[in-house]
């Protein structure tokens, strides 16, 4: 399964330029959020492919203009050919948002995942918008992971963890892949394409 993951810039090739060869062979797309819902309807409307995402920080307005043909999984589990992907969105409370956490808000999320967890016997893909804590994250508070998607990763061990938030812009070593134990963690910004087995 071919998948193509985005994050908090809209892709000048696949927005301002776009060609539909661009999609030709994608099978998934996955949002980690910040990005225009227009942009993921757009996207939506030239693929068979399903688009998921979570919320970013700065998602509040999905609210009054949701992303049209896109389908959120937020706080749970979405099967697409056999691969398990769990969507938990937002980033850390640094000011008042509807998408913005505390550690305890999010490790309350996860707790109320139990059931959905043991349901589908865990998961495959993690996709979020912040990183993981003190692994991909920044120092400051808005940019700071969350513990409870540590904790998940060390207990699940799924195949991929895909989030967004850090830009790979900021100036700073935010690198696009690296490894967390048996989980390959990919920083989604703009635009990534990667392949997973499917379970089919």
């Amino acid at each position: 399964m071919k998948i193509m993951a985005l994050a908090d810039q809209e892709s000048k090739a696949m927005w301002d330029y776009f060609d539909k060869s661009y999609l030709e062979g994608i099978d998934l797309i996955l949002s980690c959020g910040d990005l225009k819902p227009q942009y993921l309807s757009f996207l939506a409307t030239f693929t068979h492919a399903p688009v998921l995402y979570v919320h970013g920080n700065h998602d509040d307005r999905y609210d009054n203009t949701p992303p049209e043909g896109c389908i959120c999984i937020e706080d749970r589990i979405y099967v697409h050919q056999g691969v398990r992907i769990l969507g938990l969105g937002g980033s850390m409370r640094y000011k008042p948002g509807k998408n913005q956490y505390t550690q305890a808000q999010m490790n309350k999320r996860v707790r109320k995942l139990w059931w959905k967890l043991k349901w589908h016997r865990g998961f495959d893909i993690l996709l979020t918008h912040s990183p993981l804590y003190q692994f991909h994250d920044g120092e400051d508070l808005p940019h700071r992971g969350f513990e409870a998607f540590t904790a998940l990763v060390d207990r699940y061990q799924p195949a991929y963890m895909v989030h967004g938030h850090v830009h790979m812009n900021y100036g700073r070593n935010f690198p696009r892949l690296s490894q967390y134990h048996d989980t390959q963690v990919i920083n989604a910004y703009e635009k990534y394409i990667f392949e997973i087995n499917d379970k089919t």
